[in-house]
């Protein structure tokens, strides 16, 4: 079987964060396994509350991932603290990491910053260099491009850039009003759009999150970049299509959609 890990925070509602990324590793058909940045005590409402991890828990968790079962893929999350950005560069270049997918956490979907400027900073410096794809919002694309993005044209131009400063393929992701289920990959001078349906519903709870873990997933089985991205796509849609409604909030999207054997059966 293939692995995969998730560096990322816990969401304790099981929508986003490491709960939805090894759901999603599972439903892709790789071994999960993560390495916990931080504690969030959250709901489909809102975040109440952040326990950060140590830098030296990181480096256990991490060395202890990598020297028993080596993954294949990798996805990174939120990361909101400088130090523990600089363990895991320094523990991906050790362990010579592969299929890295960096999902830059820093811009929620209402606007709001989510990590301090130093962390950004270090973000951009340490880890975007090592990664094999970056898959930014609109708003995250802003900030790495350093330009509104407004229209289709900017999408291109801001994915070129971020590309041309990283060296690394860049999913610049639709939605926030623009674009909304069309992504855009850009890689080698070159780019694609990946066409979708949009799906009617409030409920994406974690979207992001398992999108990138998704990709991860299919680059650790051996398809190449641009077959990860479409199969992720499609698994995504499927996801949200499904039309799970928990929670009082912006709820979670059904991760298991399509796994259907004699453990998932309901009591008739």
């Amino acid at each position: 079987m293939h692995t995969a890990l998730t560096i990322a925070g816990s969401d304790s509602s099981g929508g986003a964060g490491i709960q939805a990324d090894i759901k999603t590793m599972l439903a892709n058909g790789v071994y999960a396994m993560s390495a916990i940045t931080a504690m969030t005590a959250q709901n489909t409402t809102g975040v109440i509350s952040i326990q950060n991890a140590t830098v030296d828990f990181l480096k256990d968790e991490l060395d202890a991932v990598f020297t028993d079962i080596y993954p294949d893929a990798l996805k990174i999350g939120m990361v909101s603290e400088s130090g523990l950005i600089h363990v895991i560069a320094e523990k991906l270049r050790f362990y010579k990491a592969r299929n890295i997918v960096v999902d830059p956490v820093m811009v929620a979907t209402s606007g709001a910053k989510l990590i301090s400027d130093d962390a950004i900073v270090t973000l951009k410096e340490e880890l975007f260099s090592l990664a094999t794809i970056l898959t930014p919002n609109i708003p995250e694309t802003e900030v790495l491009a350093e330009m509104s993005v407004r229209s289709e044209e900017d999408m291109i131009i801001a994915a070129e850039k971020i590309s041309e400063k990283y060296g690394c393929a860049v999913l610049c992701k639709g939605g926030h009003q623009l674009n909304d289920a069309n992504d855009l990959l850009y890689r080698n001078h070159t780019y694609r759009w990946f066409l979708g349906k949009r799906i009617s519903t409030t409920n994406t709870h974690g979207t992001g999150c398992t999108l990138s873990s998704a990709i991860a997933s299919n680059l650790a089985k051996g398809f190449d970049l641009e077959e990860s991205v479409g199969r992720a796509k499609a698994y995504i849609s499927g996801a949200l299509a499904a039309g799970l409604n928990l929670g009082k909030g912006s709820g979670p999207m059904d991760h298991g959609f399509a796994i259907e054997n004699k453990f998932t059966e309901m009591l008739k």
